[in-house]
């Protein structure tokens, strides 16, 4: 007799512990946070903390994309955003992005819940028909992918500030400088930097694709 006891004691004291290390994992974050400049990776082990550890996020913007529609910060709120910068006369790194983020938006074509974001960096130049053209030359029917222009400095700041699209140039540049760069990342639903990867390299737009994936995941776990 004592001894099914003590088995079906182990058994349900097994069954709890999985029960709480299920529990566990949801509270874990599996992709790290950045919130300075330099990319430090920080990883949360409770989802409680985050609102303290990560107070870094994407700040207010507003822009026009390529069909003449406003699209600002509440256009990304509660989605999973991807952005980079580009502008549609750049010879050198911009068509290597492009097409490996085409691969991307493939993928999540038709998930409302994943937004493209491509800000021009030369939007005095890159007007709205401009914006249309190069969308389908390069033959993107993603409606989820916007192609962004407007004010300069605006976009300057906010990709300096807020994407730290030049790492740890971010703090020290003003709009003045020219903005080029081949990094793009990965934004959560609040607005908060999860991944920054060389646009210009296959390896890295794979690695893109698996880490919005597991973001999705982490996300609709929380």
């Amino acid at each position: 007799m004592y001894p099914t006891v003590f088995l079906k004691n182990k058994l349900i004291y097994a069954c709890l512990m999985l029960v709480l290390l299920s529990c566990n994992r949801k509270e874990e974050t599996s992709l790290p946070y950045y919130n300075t400049p330099d990319f430090t990776p920080i990883f949360i082990t409770n989802v409680k903390e985050i609102s303290k550890k990560i107070p870094h996020k994407i700040g207010h913007f507003s822009c026009t994309d390529q069909n003449g529609k406003i699209i600002t910060d509440a256009t990304i709120e509660g989605k999973i955003h991807i952005a980079n910068f580009f502008f549609t006369s750049c010879n050198s790194i911009c068509p290597s992005m492009t097409n490996h983020l085409k691969k991307a938006s493939a993928i999540f074509k038709n998930d409302s819940s994943i937004i493209f974001l491509s800000y021009s960096v030369t939007p005095w130049i890159d007007s709205i028909p401009k914006l249309k053209a190069y969308e389908e030359n390069n033959e993107i029917s993603n409606k989820n992918w916007h192609f962004l222009t407007g004010n300069k400095a605006a976009i300057y700041q906010l990709a300096r500030t807020s994407y730290f699209a030049e790492e740890d140039l971010g703090f020290s540049k003003d709009s003045t400088d020219f903005l080029h760069t081949e990094h793009i990342l990965l934004v959560d639903k609040t607005k908060r930097i999860r991944g920054i990867y060389n646009g210009t390299l296959q390896l890295d737009i794979e690695q893109l694709i698996a880490d919005i994936q597991q973001l999705k995941k982490e996300e609709q776990n929380q």
